[in-house]
């Protein structure tokens, strides 16, 4: 286990912990990796506690480790099972906003992209493909563009499907990468990360069912990189 670090915790109780991940953290330590952002929570959650022996922590869903934002760790198997219900019946309301070139967002407002995704093993990339392809996943979302400067906008995704490296590849698909993802198009870069943020996470209690709205702020470099495309997008809010 790691030694612990610094967490933005965003919401903790006896059966949840909710925190805002830093780009370039992976979520899980399912692929080996050793500096992961759940051994780190265990890690907290061990010395705030006092625990004695192995810390249980739930891994209910995950965002990419080039993603920010609001990330939910069941802290009982009772709130990891009925969380990962609430995940797999996409009853979670998910929102994120991503930085985007203009591509397709340059000439539309707002929609919906329905898609079929397959990942491709060998590439360690999803892509595209027709819906009879075998093994392909539809996948959903809904868009909304709140600030546009040059060839660049600032778009609210919120998806219905929660399928790999899903917004990354609806917006690649139409010529509006996310910024700084070179894996699918972008030419620019963007350090560790990419120009997509969690903002908010919705879904009810495991064990009370009260309504929980998670809001994960923006990190502080967004707005060296993207301060008008914020300023213009906050001033509409």
């Amino acid at each position: 286990m790691p030694p612990p670090i610094s967490l933005d915790v965003l919401y903790e109780d006896n059966h949840l912990l909710a925190l805002n991940k830093p780009a370039g953290v992976p979520s899980a330590h399912f692929d080996g990796d050793t500096d992961t952002l759940d051994l780190h929570a265990k890690s907290y959650l061990k010395d705030k506690y006092a625990k004695p022996g192995n810390v249980f922590l739930g891994v209910v869903h995950r965002l990419d480790k080039t993603v920010s934002g609001c990330i939910a760790y069941a802290r009982t198997t009772k709130a990891a099972s009925r969380l990962s219900e609430q995940f797999r019946e996409h009853t979670v309301r998910k929102i994120y906003w991503a930085v985007a070139h203009d591509g397709f967002l340059g000439k539309h407002d707002e929609g919906t992209l329905d898609d079929h995704l397959l990942h491709d093993d060998l590439e360690q990339r999803v892509n595209v493909v027709h819906k009879n392809a075998v093994g392909a996943k539809h996948s959903s979302l809904s868009f909304r563009v709140l600030s546009r400067d040059r060839n660049m906008v600032l778009v609210e995704l919120q998806p219905d499907t929660g399928r790999k490296h899903q917004l990354r590849v609806q917006l690649a698909s139409r010529g509006s990468p996310i910024f700084g993802d070179l894996k699918y198009g972008s030419g620019a870069r963007f350090g560790i990360g990419i120009g997509l943020h969690a903002c908010s996470l919705g879904f009810q209690h495991p064990t009370t069912g009260e309504a929980i709205l998670l809001k994960a702020p923006l990190p502080a470099r967004w707005y060296g990189a993207f301060g008008k495309l914020i300023s213009e997008a906050e001033s509409r809010a």
